[in-house]
């Protein structure tokens, strides 16, 4: 019970999507795999809290039962048969019953399903760029909005001036590559998070169950700028995707070089001189 009232208590304080103030918990999840590492997560804490408690109370037993005034003549036993063999396979079946779930859900993330559509993402220092193979020739960088330049309801580090767009309900196929110095694509509600390594190419995916706007952040240290790179995904349905499909390919196929409309406010020089 009490494992479920924290459980409980964390997801009042976690917000879907992005990061809540006071948050205790996981960001609320938006995927079936963020769903199933909510589900491991709450077994976790239940298996902790159940073996704290355990020790708390030998220990109660121990001090109350074993001090020298209760126990002025102290114990000579050498060895229990029984209680060796206890705390030798009770911690095997509790590590085996962890590992069960642990490896399920390792599976569920690593093997990639059919997928709907897939997105290229390439890191770069200190900004983000995207492809779309299955819906048209066009790529385009994202790169964190200047403070100054934020709207009343945009969150602050984490807006970006182009957001990655897919439909709701659909499985995204994310191909993860660097091209510069290791990175990593992070996406807290989604489940996601894989490194983004120079001359690889990794894969990932998710499902959004909901539309709505779902913030991220490149989680590998990268560099002077590493904290002002975030992720940006808006889902939405499948005929706006189709809308914002057409669109981008005016939009940015158009540019013949990836859209940059706003620059990183702590690179903003760097970024541009670089260009």
């Amino acid at each position: 019970m009490l494992a479920l009232a924290l459980a409980g208590t964390g997801a009042a304080l976690a917000g879907t999507g992005q990061p809540s103030p006071w948050q205790i918990n996981l960001q609320g999840a938006a995927s079936p795999v963020m769903e199933s590492i909510h589900s491991f997560h709450a077994f976790l804490l239940a298996i902790i809290i159940a073996v704290v408690l355990l020790v708390l109370v030998l220990l109660i037993v121990v001090m109350v039962k074993f001090n020298e005034k209760a126990n002025p003549v102290p114990s000579r036993t050498t060895h229990n048969t029984l209680i060796e063999v206890a705390w030798t396979v009770i911690p095997v079946l509790i590590l085996v019953a962890i590992a069960i779930p642990s490896f399920r859900l390792l599976f569920l993330q690593l093997d990639l399903p059919k997928a709907d559509l897939t997105v290229k993402v390439t890191g770069h220092q200190w900004y983000w760029s995207y492809e779309y193979p299955d819906n048209g020739p066009f790529s385009f960088d994202s790169l964190m909005v200047q403070t100054a330049d934020l709207k009343p309801d945009q969150p602050r580090l984490l807006t970006v001036d182009n957001e990655v767009v897919v439909p709701v309900g659909k499985i995204v196929r994310v191909q993860v590559t660097a091209a510069d110095v290791i990175h990593s694509f992070a996406l807290p509600s989604f489940g996601v998070k894989i490194d983004a390594l120079p001359g690889r190419l990794n894969e990932s995916w998710f499902q959004a169950t909901k539309e709505g706007v779902y913030y991220g952040q490149c989680s590998e240290l990268c560099g002077r700028d590493h904290a002002f790179m975030p992720i940006a995904i808006r889902v939405v349905s499948e005929a706006e995707f189709a809308t914002w499909v057409a669109e981008a390919k005016q939009k940015f196929a158009s540019a013949g070089t990836p859209a940059q409309v706003a620059q990183s406010e702590p690179a903003a020089g760097l970024v541009a001189a670089t260009r």
